[in-house]
């Protein structure tokens, strides 16, 4: 969006109105300039993000626990660029989706498989960190 538009949420409906409470997501998703435009390389992805720092680290950590190559995140744009075709035509979307990571939100500037992909080893992630945070809280209890 490098018309100044800010980012919305692709969600239609008024209740699953998106709140991202992190000023500096905010700022990011609104950014005319897009000058914190990043990179996700995840098993030959390279998807384009919009964020704070701290919660596209979060990001990329958590889609991380859900490959088994590394999951990188670049503040510039990689030397291949964007491989797919139509993700390197989202960023011109007025309507991106924005996806809740802690108390901000960030946009997964991608076209709807890749983003679909990045979404799901998003939430797989977060099972993983869920199911690793119950189990050390188990084992602390434990007698």
């Amino acid at each position: 969006m490098d018309d100044g538009t800010p980012l919305q949420s692709a969600s239609d409906s008024p209740d699953e109105k998106q709140v991202v409470r992190c000023a500096a997501c905010e700022s990011a998703l609104r950014s005319p300039g897009r000058g914190s435009l990043s990179f996700l390389l995840l098993d030959g992805l390279t998807v384009p993000l919009v964020g704070c720092d701290d919660h596209l680290e979060e990001f990329r950590a958590l889609c991380g626990l859900a490959t088994d190559g590394p999951a990188d995140l670049l503040d510039h744009r990689p030397a291949g660029g964007v491989n797919c075709p139509s993700c390197r035509h989202a960023p011109q979307q007025p309507r991106q989706r924005v996806i809740p990571v802690g108390n901000g939100g960030l946009a997964v500037l991608a076209c709807e498989t890749h983003q679909s992909d990045v979404f799901s080893r998003f939430r797989t992630g977060l099972r993983v960190r869920e199911h690793l945070t119950d189990s050390i809280d188990a084992a602390s209890t434990d007698p």
